[in-house]
């Protein structure tokens, strides 16, 4: 069984691979801020193996994509007295053994290139990855696997948050999309103008990197929140939350079969 851990700046995401089927079986998620310790993580995920009636021995590998350097030396104890194996840390020297590259590879994050990995795999194309986390990312591939560039705009609970922490009357709401655009009372209104004002960024974006590429491009959605806009479903041609996930399987597996 090969663990993904994700360490983003809202949530850490671990993920369990079933190497058997091919699969991802199980996913994990607890909050990266406040009062995150070594022994909070391993009673949560004690707590979690058992209910799942998953065994430590039965893990090979653990790759991880951290955009939170202050969480690394807990994860990296994490895996090595919890899981009983060392863990491989995703950096900029990762990608030479793959086919993707970047000519910023200690600046851009490893969680997008871990996207790009996963993505451009799949499809051996040029694409658009659409990440939903806490930072809406557009990140933009060429034909031959180069990252072009990326966009970052703020994410879709960041917004909320942003909306709620600094007005007095307005509160915060959930993520739902309402029934009509016209919000018609105060939790509407937010949802309508937050929801349906970035669906459609979404689409205005995609449009004109589309123009900018000037070639056939895929686009796929990932990130926890890439389900909430619906109504974008016509503008994706694959929705992955996994995709990280599965980008830190192939770069942690390039790297340490290079090594043996």
């Amino acid at each position: 069984m090969f663990i993904s851990i994700d360490a983003g700046n809202t949530n850490i995401t671990i993920g369990f691979h079933d190497s058997n089927i091919r699969e991802w079986i199980h996913e994990f998620r607890i909050e990266s801020k406040g009062s995150l310790t070594l022994l909070s993580l391993e009673r949560a995920m004690h707590l979690f193996f058992l209910e799942n009636d998953l065994k430590v021995d039965s893990v090979s590998f653990v790759g991880v994509s951290s955009v939170v350097p202050e969480l690394n030396e807990l994860l990296d104890q994490f895996c090595n007295e919890f899981l009983g194996k060392p863990c491989y840390f995703i950096n900029g020297n990762s990608y030479q053994k793959l086919n993707v590259s970047t000519s910023r590879p200690n600046e851009i994050g490893t969680d997008l290139m871990c996207n790009v990995t996963a993505a451009y795999e799949r499809y051996k194309q040029a694409n658009i990855i659409v990440d939903f986390g806490t930072a809406l990312t557009f990140t933009v591939v060429d034909n031959e696997g180069k990252v072009v560039g990326v966009n970052i705009v703020p994410g879709l609970k960041t917004a909320v948050k942003s909306l709620f922490s600094n007005t007095s009357k307005l509160p915060e709401v959930p993520l739902i999309v309402p029934k009509a655009a016209i919000g018609t009372n105060t939790v509407e209104s937010i949802q309508a103008g937050i929801l349906y004002g970035y669906s459609g960024l979404v689409r205005g974006m995609l449009e004109t990197i589309s123009q900018e590429l000037d070639a056939p491009v895929k686009v796929i959605a990932t990130g926890g929140l890439s389900t909430i806009l619906s109504n974008l479903e016509d503008s994706f041609d694959d929705v992955d939350r996994n995709l990280t996930l599965e980008g830190i399987r192939l770069i942690t597996l390039a790297n340490i079969n290079s090594q043996l």
